[in-house]
């Protein structure tokens, strides 16, 4: 730790440091640290900003890669060394400065900041980009430690919290002390609040202010220095960085050496001429993601970590450690990965040890619990410190989709000819299966179906290929699990149900359980001891449970000593599948994830019918691994108006392997059934999704009075309509890590809100705190162990679950509160621009919705704005303390605003009124910030119509208008569909003359030719 120091000015107003004894000023703490003076110069230093034309960042919610760090660098010139007589590397005598920015070159003292991790100097300049170069270089690197120059006005000073050390600089602030011209380094948790009569920590700042540090801690370089600095651009930037990793000493010059041609990544097509050129598109995308992926986990070795032992259920040694780099980290970890756990430490010999994660960080501790597999050498669980954790990256999902589009191809029976040309995008003759269909579509042990869910279930019995668009609490499960019941007991074969996630899936397999139905749950082996809800139905524990004889023994033995011998090996493994296949073979239904369908234990089943639940939230490789089973009938059910599949590489996920199946079907016109009666929401909280995301089409089967709270005393603004805005002004902050954002100001009023309801009755279990920004949830979970207003309830507050948006879809809670964050001088939002990461967000609470956000930085925004609009049309934009809000008076961005015609009131009788509803606002249009639309989401492709892959013979793609006269459906003829058979030409000469890819000379916008299709076909019983 640092001296304590103590700075005053001069008559000039210049810093100087003054010797003086440590009895000449009062004793703020036992510990020493950084004290830095003279209050009214730092309050009265103007901050340089961004200049207005400054793109937002595209933000992800755990942390900033390399690619994405690039897109807040905003000059993509070649590089132009601007050598002087007095230039930064060299002066006339050919000088070297240790000191100069490694960026740069900007060698004045007062300006730069010393990397203490890797000892790198970088000066605190703003060129071209939104943060300066000592911050990019500690975002890239996740370093976090800085110390001035000797030279500088506060010397050679280490930045620390003068209370604990701690010295990660992205905590760091500073809080006036009560002697007027000292101010005090403090950490923003926990150390700036704890009360302390010395100094007022309700005016803590951070030192980072804008992506910069604060001027009197390091002034931006002069002119004069910034004309003599060496132009970067940010893909050298990057390519520095990552040099660096492998050769600390490399150089600028050592990247322009070593240059190479990065290889051109194609963006994915809408149609393909066969399965061949499929593979082509896609297998080049799967191949990056899967290297981003390697590289990622193989990177993150956990060094000094400290494990809590513990002993399972199963006997078996259970290792808890936090990971550090987990806020900040877009590492993809799931349930079942491996690990390397190692002691190398002096207190007893080296041991290692191999196990899987078997619970992962969540909204109630922060911990990874690692299973170990048993072994002859017992674990130190007497030693708790001085271990190493390490991933063990496994390709086998990337594989697996690998081999699902080499069997598309290869594989004549891997689908039929009709789902094989469909998903190559040819125009096919519709056809519908001759099946007698049930009298009673209802199954007793479920709700009774709406007039939409049957229709969907009548329709999709009778279809080869289907899309069910199930918005926000419309019953998909129940409307899947009935169609997977009929089409059981219709076709007599085994069907495949198949999701991204366990978790989706283990629900599914709970309902169709319910129903009767003998369902197999395929698990991966390394998941084998996670608890399940439906773990009576995974297929190891019924071979367990029916074991006898010799494969009895075995399986004691193994759980015991956990190795047999090569002989019981072998006999054990033959056992093993025997029994496995008896269960397989009498089951009706097998579900297992969608990775999880090319287990080797399937290889010897062919599936006529495979449903895909949450099929929008996987890539489309992943969704062809189930499909290429023996797929006669393909049931997709998804959202596309909510998140999308997530996909770490940039460079694969802007060439479209965002984008799932389920949207480029869409895209080719086919019209998804979309159930159209929601059962989660409020009224007045279904209202704006409906008019926003489902163009009015949404009903409500509950009424206000079954969403009504006896003796709620919240103060909503209005009494019978439980929302709000609240309007919250506190400035948005780098996280921890430098790579997300958190607002202490709507952190604190959540922690208001939540004593409200508390007060109210309300349980922890019913409340949710969801934010877009996974610093925000880090800070609020440990902003929470901290305070709490109601000291008997102090255990409550913890039990509130605060998680990410993106991991609450699918969900719901009684209450929702959003903390939106973002709140900057340059008004950029970041991705909370996505308007389907706000369509999850509004959509997930039951009885009320409190949105905590900064309104004069959200209404730059078109969605934002309307929702804010929306708000104070019916009286729920507030602002000021929670006992007494007013209207706020925030005045909101003249975008014109569209009146939308009522939606539908209560849902009745199943049916719906015949009114037209006028057509709704669309927010692909120019956006008034900075970005060309509003819609960066997966939904959108990147299809680029000057490229020169073009398809030469315009005869390969048959019009999709062509007539069907067999058809009265598909009857383009027809007074109901000619205008959506209009619309689908124009959308195909969009594409045509695109070259095989979307044209937008025109300025149409591709999501809106898409939503205006689907929206004027949602109706249609197409």
């Amino acid at each position: 730790m640092s001296n304590l120091l103590f700075h005053k000015f001069d008559n000039e107003g210049k810093w100087e440091q003054e010797e003086k004894s440590e009895s000449d000023f009062p004793d703020f703490s036992s510990t020493a640290s950084n004290i830095i003076s003279n209050h009214h110069y730092i309050n009265g230093t103007q901050q340089q900003q961004d200049d207005d034309d400054v793109v937002s960042e595209n933000d992800t919610i755990n942390q900033y890669n390399e690619q994405e760090m690039m897109k807040l660098l905003e000059d993509d010139q070649p590089i132009e060394d601007h050598v002087h007589s007095d230039g930064n590397d060299d002066d006339e005598d050919g000088e070297v400065y240790e000191h100069a920015c490694a960026y740069c070159g900007i060698h004045n003292p007062h300006s730069v900041i010393k990397c203490n991790t890797c000892n790198k100097w970088f000066c605190n300049a703003k060129t071209n980009s939104n943060s300066s170069h000592i911050i990019t270089h500690l975002i890239m690197s996740r370093h976090n430690q800085v110390s001035l120059h000797e030279e500088s006005d506060l010397g050679d000073t280490t930045l620390e919290c003068y209370n604990c050390g701690n010295k990660n600089v992205f905590i760091l602030g500073f809080v006036s002390a009560k002697q007027e011209s000292v101010v005090v380094i403090l950490c923003r948790l926990p150390c700036a609040n704890t009360k302390d009569v010395n100094w007022d920590t309700n005016q803590w700042q951070s030192l980072i202010e804008d992506r910069q540090f604060l001027s009197w801690l390091a002034p931006p370089p002069s002119e004069d220095d910034l004309i003599n600095a060496k132009m970067i651009t940010a893909p050298q930037i990057s390519k520095l960085e990552a040099q660096w990793r492998l050769n600390r000493s490399a150089t600028i010059n050592d990247i322009e050496n070593n240059e190479t041609t990065e290889q051109e990544v194609l963006p994915i097509l809408l149609r393909y001429i066969d399965a061949y050129q499929y593979q082509q598109s896609f297998g080049p995308l799967v191949k990056l993601e899967a290297d981003y992926d390697k590289n990622l986990k193989e990177s993150q070795a956990l060094e000094h970590i400290q494990v809590k032992w513990a002993l399972g259920l199963n006997d078996r040694h259970l290792a808890s450690f936090t990971l550090s780099t987990f806020e900040t980290s877009d590492l993809k970890v799931a349930v079942g990965d491996e690990i390397i756990l190692r002691y190398n430490g002096s207190h007893r010999e080296p041991w290692e040890g191999h196990g899987y994660i078997l619970r992962l960080p969540n909204a109630y501790q922060e911990e990874f619990t690692l299973e170990l597999n048993p072994s002859k050498t017992s674990p130190p669980t007497d030693l708790t410190t001085d271990f190493t954790a390490e991933f063990v990256w496994k390709g086998t999902s990337y594989d697996r989709m690998q081999q699902a589009m080499k069997d598309f191809a290869t594989d004549e029976e891997s689908v039929s000819s009709y789902i094989y040309h469909k998903l190559l995008g040819h125009e096919v003759d519709p056809i519908e299966f001759d099946i007698k269909l049930p009298k009673k579509f209802s199954h007793p042990k479920l709700t009774e179906l709406n007039v939409s869910q049957t229709n969907a279930v009548r329709t999709v019995l009778q279809r080869p290929l289907s899309l069910i668009q199930g918005p926000p609490g419309t019953g998909k499960t129940v409307t899947s699990a009935t169609i997977i019941y009929h089409l059981s007991r219709l076709n007599k074969e085994k069907i495949l149900v198949c999701a991204p996630s366990n978790v989706a899936v283990d629900h599914l397999a709970a309902k169709l359980d319910l129903l009767g139905l003998n369902v197999v749950r395929l698990t991966a082996k390394s998941r084998e001891d996670v608890e399940s809800s439906v773990s009576h139905l995974a297929l190891h524990n019924m071979v367990n449970k029916n074991a006898k004889g010799e494969l009895k023994k075995l399986l004691k033995l193994k759980n015991t000593v956990g190795e047999l011998s090569t002989a019981d090996t072998h006999n054990y493994l033959r056992l093993l599948r025997s029994s496995e296949m008896k269960v397989l073979n009498k089951c009706e239904v097998v579900c297992c994830t969608c990775v999880g369908a090319a287990d080797r234990r399937l290889s010897q089943f062919k599936f006529r019918t495979v449903l895909i639940d949450e099929s929008t939230q996987a890539s489309e490789p992943e969704v062809l691994i189930p499909i290429v089973k023996g797929a006669k009938q393909v049931i997709l059910v998804g959202d596309h108006q909510q998140l999308g599949p997530v996909i770490l590489d940039k460079k694969a996920a802007d060439a479209g392997l965002k984008q799932s199946l389920f949207e480029r079907l869409v895209f080719l016109g086919h019209v998804p059934i979309r159930l159209e009666v929601q059962y989660r929401m409020h009224p007045c909280l279904s209202e704006f999704p409906s008019n926003m995301f489902y163009e009015g089409s949404l009903q409500n089967g509950v009424t206000s009075d079954d969403r009504l709270i006896e003796d709620n005393t919240f103060p909503w603004p209005v009494i019978d309509t439980p929302m709000m805005f609240w309007a919250n002004y506190g400035r948005e902050e780098l996280s921890g890590s430098g790579n997300s954002y958190l607002n202490r100001v709507e952190a604190m009023n959540v922690e208001k809100i939540i004593t409200k309801l508390f007060k109210d009755g309300i349980k922890p279990e019913q409340i949710g705190v969801i934010t877009p920004y996974e610093g925000q949830r880090a800070y609020l979970v440990q902003f929470m162990s901290m305070n709490s207003t109601l000291l008997d309830k102090r255990d409550q507050y913890l039990d509130v679950e605060i998680t990410s948006v993106d991991a609450f879809q699918g969900r719901e809670k009684d209450f929702i509160i959003l903390s939106c964050v973002r709140a900057n001088d340059s008004q950029n939002i970041g991705f909370l621009s996505d308007p389907r990461r706000l369509n999850v967000a509004l959509t997930r609470s039951k009885y009320g919705l409190i949105i905590l956000g900064n309104p004069r930085a959200l209404c730059r925004n078109r969605l934002w704005n309307h929702l804010l609009i929306h708000f104070r049309e019916k009286g729920c934009l507030v602002d000021g303390p929670l006992d007494n809000l007013q209207l706020s008076m925030v005045q909101l961005n003249n975008h014109q605003h569209i009146h939308h015609q009522p939606q539908q009131q209560q849902y009745t009788n199943g049916s719906k009124n015949s009114k037209n509803y006028k057509s709704k606002p669309k927010f692909g249009a120019d956006s008034t910030v900075y970005s060309s639309t509003e819609f960066d989401t997966a939904s959108v492709l990147s299809y680029d119509h000057t490229s020169s892959r073009v398809l030469k013979d315009d005869n390969l793609w048959p019009s999709l208008s062509s007539n069907n006269n067999n058809n009265n459906n598909f009857n383009s003829n027809s007074h109901l569909t000619s205008n959506f058979y209009n619309k689908l030409n124009k959308l195909d000469k969009n594409f045509e003359s695109g070259g095989g890819r979307y044209n937008n000379s025109e300025n149409h916008n591709i999501e809106d030719d898409i939503k205006s299709i689907t929206s004027f076909a949602a109706n249609l019983n197409l």
